[in-house]
């Protein structure tokens, strides 16, 4: 599996399997579980998921020993602030049955994230945490904790795909030493990317799905990817990305996609910002 170094020097897996949406504690275990046996070694999950127990019940029941794993959850909005995130994060790593984890990261840009970040800073110092970082922050929220923090962010995992590709944000991220991870990298499906047909071209000349070519263009990029399934079929074909590489023309057709915005919802709109503070977990 190739990986990413971060900026701590901790090895990062560079691809994936994500558990968003996947609450049900059975078949969020099956499909962990599914995921470690066709090779998967990072996991990324979430408080306000709802399925970390599922997530640890998996882990403890692969018998993988847990150096090889990398395992990432976050905190919400609601747990933000110094004392509640080292309450919050008692309580997930509980739940995921873990003495330690590798990526822990404030899932969005509000509510105190200074107090949650020098809670994180403090967990990490104690060994509790091995990197620590964030999701959703634009470059701006990102300098502006790096300026006034003592620990810089080690990940920033936000939404990245073919039509929003994030190209200037992850060159900034790069430059202050910070990873991008993607999350919803086939863009939920949204804007019929599994039927586009600039993206089938691609894969054809491959032998490749879509969605292999979007995780290539991706890991490629030195995108770190988490794709989510709960088809045991398509998380093999979501693996199988590491026989092929794209050439410089089809990256640069890959990039005539770019619509340079959310197929999601905007963190800097005032309802989105609501609408995130009073979901709960």
């Amino acid at each position: 599996m190739k990986s990413v170094i971060l900026n701590n020097g901790v090895e990062m897996p560079i691809l994936g399997f994500g558990v968003y949406q996947i609450p049900d504690f059975d078949e969020c275990k099956r499909c962990v579980l599914d995921a470690l046996e066709t090779g998967y070694r990072s996991i990324d999950t979430a408080a306000v998921y709802g399925n970390e127990e599922a997530v640890g019940a998996a882990i403890k029941e692969s018998g993988i020993p847990r150096e090889e794993l990398f395992i990432t959850t976050k905190l919400w909005i609601s747990d933000a602030g110094y004392e509640n995130t080292k309450k919050a994060f008692d309580t997930s790593m509980k739940k995921l049955g873990l003495d330690y984890l590798d990526l822990y990261l404030i899932h969005q840009p509000f509510n105190d994230v200074y107090g949650s970040w020098r809670a994180m800073e403090a967990l990490y110092k104690e060994g509790r945490i091995r990197a620590i970082g964030v999701s959703n922050f634009y470059p701006d929220r990102i300098l502006d904790l790096i300026l006034y923090n003592e620990v810089v962010p080690a990940v920033n995992q936000i939404e990245t795909h073919p039509f929003h590709q994030q190209t200037e944000t992850q060159q900034f991220l790069k430059e202050n030493g910070v990873q991008i991870e993607s999350w919803g990298p086939f863009a939920e499906g949204k804007k019929d990317l599994f039927k586009n047909q600039t993206l089938q071209s691609i894969g054809n000349k491959y032998g490749k799905s879509i969605a292999q070519v979007v995780l290539r263009w991706l890991i490629q990029r030195e995108v770190v990817a988490i794709p989510k399934s709960v088809n045991k079929n398509r998380m093999e074909e979501n693996f199988a990305i590491f026989d092929f590489e794209l050439t410089a023309g089809d990256m640069e057709t890959i990039q005539t996609l770019d619509q340079k915005e959310s197929a999601f919802f905007d963190h800097q709109d005032p309802e989105v910002v609501r609408s995130l503070s009073t979901f709960s977990q």
